[in-house]
């Protein structure tokens, strides 16, 4: 989003933006896009019908300036997003490091009950929820352990695949009201109590998460690393967040037309979808209510595949930084494969896999969940607000910083990410934290 055009590398080879180059995007979209976002956007039709169709689209856009912003600062400067942040101050690694322990720590636990859900709905009675959980983290494990970046992005791909048939299959199924639909795209607040601060969830909670930031890591992990791909990385970054408004748009269709029109709510959570899969098989029948449960998996486990790939990534890279300096920080490195074989990408993906089991088993800590709840609504708005302060800075080679697009979506964003901030501290229980 930058004013300026890159044409050439530091290889002096110029990239042409096209089809065939696409993968981190999808990855991206992906993992970002979870089983929760999908849940929050059936409520949101649910509630209110097409009415935010126009907030779910805006969420899309912001999205693309993040990850385009991230992308940016790794193919113009060469360097890591961490190393950008480690220029900043000392309090950005002490924030990165307590963040990537404790949300790491709960985001497994939730990554593993959210797969388990569509397998133990398919199959009830070959084990427990909390089994199937434990299969999903380990067979997470083995998979991104043995494989390297070429090949996950290529299971990435057709999990997509599988998500993109299934919910625009649904969005069909239901017969949307494209008049209603259309109308949604005007920007009006329903009339109902907390309309603003529900509009700016809905704009900011969908594909919103720390795989923003592994964006970059991932574009390094496809070869691109000068440059020369700057044009090949935008049109991957508009493929991802057009993938991911599909999904939403699909999911808010749903919503709208088959529990708005009927009156019927379901739960928060991703034990909604698994209530939809009984409404659908009570409207469409068993063939339509397992093909969706296929779709829930497949949505659930890129998410869980993709963190355990992406943050281990920036994990190691943070390690890396921390024990060789700059010279370590370098988007070769990334190309190379040489984070994915050092032994703290791997020691991050077993943190991802066998502590939370325990927390499958015991319940979640009380503390400990409000303890990730704060710094997950923290990150979005230091990473907008850290990549407005790079991107501005002669950090960044003048003609790839920031123009006045660029700067006017990031601080929009993080102003947004700053009030969903706020609201989320302030809405935990405190009194009872003490």
């Amino acid at each position: 989003m930058a004013d300026a055009t890159g044409t050439l590398g530091n290889t002096g080879t110029p990239r042409k933006s096209s089809w065939r180059y696409i993968g981190p995007g999808i990855v991206v979209a992906a993992t970002g896009v979870g089983a929760g976002d999908l849940v929050a956007t059936l409520i949101a039709g649910a509630n209110f019908g097409y009415t935010l169709l126009w907030a779910a689209v805006i969420g899309c856009l912001v999205k693309i300036s993040l990850a385009e912003a991230a992308g940016r600062w790794h193919l113009s400067t060469g360097r890591t997003l961490f190393d950008g942040w480690a220029g900043l101050g000392r309090w950005t690694t002490w924030f990165f490091a307590f963040y990537v322990v404790v949300w790491g720590f709960v985001y497994g636990a939730a990554a593993m009950s959210s797969s388990a859900l569509p397998l133990q709905a398919l199959f009830p009675d070959v084990m427990d929820l909390k089994w199937w959980g434990v299969a999903c983290a380990v067979a997470g494990l083995v998979f991104v352990w043995f494989n390297k970046y070429a090949v996950f992005e290529k299971v990435m791909t057709v999990l997509v695949g599988v998500m993109f048939v299934v919910t625009v299959y649904l969005a069909v199924r239901v017969t949307p009201n494209l008049g209603d639909a259309f109308a949604g795209l005007l920007p009006v607040l329903p009339d109902e109590k907390d309309s603003i601060l529900n509009t700016l969830g809905l704009i900011g909670g969908v594909g919103g998460t720390i795989t923003l930031a592994a964006y970059g890591y991932w574009v390094n992990a496809k070869g691109w690393t000068d440059t020369g791909w700057m044009k090949v990385m935008r049109l991957d970054n508009r493929v991802a967040y057009l993938t991911t408004g599909v999904f939403v748009v699909a999911m808010l269709f749903v919503g709208a037309e088959l529990l708005h029109s009927a009156n019927i709510a379901i739960a928060s959570g991703d034990k909604g979808l698994v209530q939809l899969s009984d409404i659908l098989e009570e409207r469409y029948g068993t063939a339509t209510a397992k093909f969706f449960l296929i779709g829930f998996f497949a949505t659930s486990f890129t998410s869980l595949i993709g963190v355990w790939h992406g943050v281990s990534l920036m994990f190691a890279d943070f390690v890396a930084r921390l024990r060789a300096g700059t010279a370590a920080a370098t988007g070769e490195k990334i190309a190379a494969g040489e984070r994915e074989r050092s032994w703290p990408f791997r020691a991050y993906l077993l943190w991802l896999t066998f502590p939370p089991i325990v927390l499958l088993f015991q319940g979640q800590p009380f503390r400990l969940v409000i303890i990730y709840g704060v710094l997950g609504a923290a990150f979005m708005p230091f990473l907008a607000l850290t990549l407005v302060w790079l991107l501005n800075s002669s950090r960044t080679p003048a003609e790839w910083r920031n123009g006045w697009l660029s700067n006017g979506m990031l601080t929009v964003a993080g102003l947004l990410f700053l009030v969903l901030c706020v609201k989320q501290i302030w809405d935990q229980p405190w009194s009872e934290f003490f």
